[in-house]
Formats: C-alpha cells, structure tokens, sequence
C-alpha cells in the first residue's frame, strides 16, 4: 500500500470509531498523536488526546444520537487526507457549553443535521491535525442559537 492509502486507513478508522454511528475512545490513544489539534468552526480547538476524550465525551452525552458519515471517497495527497461528511443529532442531554456562539439548557430536543469539509494531516499513521469547515450557520439555526433572517416578500405586480 501506498502512504495516500495508509493515511486514508487511518482516517477511516478515524471517522468511523470516532465520529460515527458509536464511539470508541480508545481509538483516540490508537491513532491521535500526543498533542493532536482538533480544530472546528463550531466549537474552541481542542489540543491533546485528553481533550479531544473530554469534548467527545461531552458531545454525545448532550446529543446521544451524535454520528456522522462519509459522503464521498477521501482524496489523500502526502501528509493529507480531505473528507466530506455529514451528521448531527437530537440535544436530548445535560446542558451543552461548547459552542463558540452560546449554550443549550439541558434536553431541547432540538435536532441538528449539517456537513462539512475536514482536512486531517497523518505522520507516522498519526492524526497530527483534523481542521474541518462546517456549515455551522446550519447547526446553529437548528439548534436555535441563532435567528434565521426573515425572507424577502416577492413584489406582486
């Protein structure tokens, strides 16, 4: 196997163990480097295997039903490897404090459904950096931590 195909298996093993249907966090310790950046638009960059175990643990304990999935073939090029995604879940948890823009008092019930770009850099089969583009305005209109604009009414002639 190539290096391009080494780095995408690991990645797989990523998206899927990870931030899948279930998480596994042992997989954190498997194929995360020591001080790996996790890196999203939605919430504070993470640093470090504890960290990103802890914004996990959080995550899905807020959204149990938390799980994202691939929705094309990962492109790898040296050191890199590009995934397109998408996912989300139900707030039917505690209280949630992690996003950038504000809270979730406990248990909403509020759905969310978004996708997203991530870009993870591989050494040594090691996630040194995942830093993904998310449609947050999306999650965040859902989730009622932003208003959506009113549409414009159409001119009638």
């Amino acid at each position: 196997m190539s290096k391009e195909d080494d780095n995408k298996a690991v990645v797989m093993r990523w998206f899927t163990e990870f931030w899948g249907e279930s998480c596994n966090l042992s997989v954190v310790d498997a194929v995360a480097a020591p001080d790996m950046l996790l890196k999203y638009s939605l919430h504070e960059p993470r640093r470090g295997r504890d960290d990103i175990k802890a914004f996990m643990t959080d995550f899905r304990a807020a959204f149990p039903d938390l799980g994202f999935r691939g929705t094309a073939a990962l492109i790898a090029e040296g050191d890199y490897v590009v995934g397109q995604w998408e996912g989300g879940g139900t707030h039917t948890g505690p209280a949630f404090a992690d996003f950038l823009i504000g809270s979730l008092p406990a248990a909403t019930g509020r759905t969310m459904h978004f996708t997203g770009t991530t870009v993870l850099k591989v050494v040594g089969g090691r996630i040194v950096e995942e830093i993904g583009l998310d449609d947050g305005v999306t999650a965040l209109t859902q989730l009622g931590l932003i208003a959506a604009c009113p549409q414009p009414q159409q001119a009638t002639r």
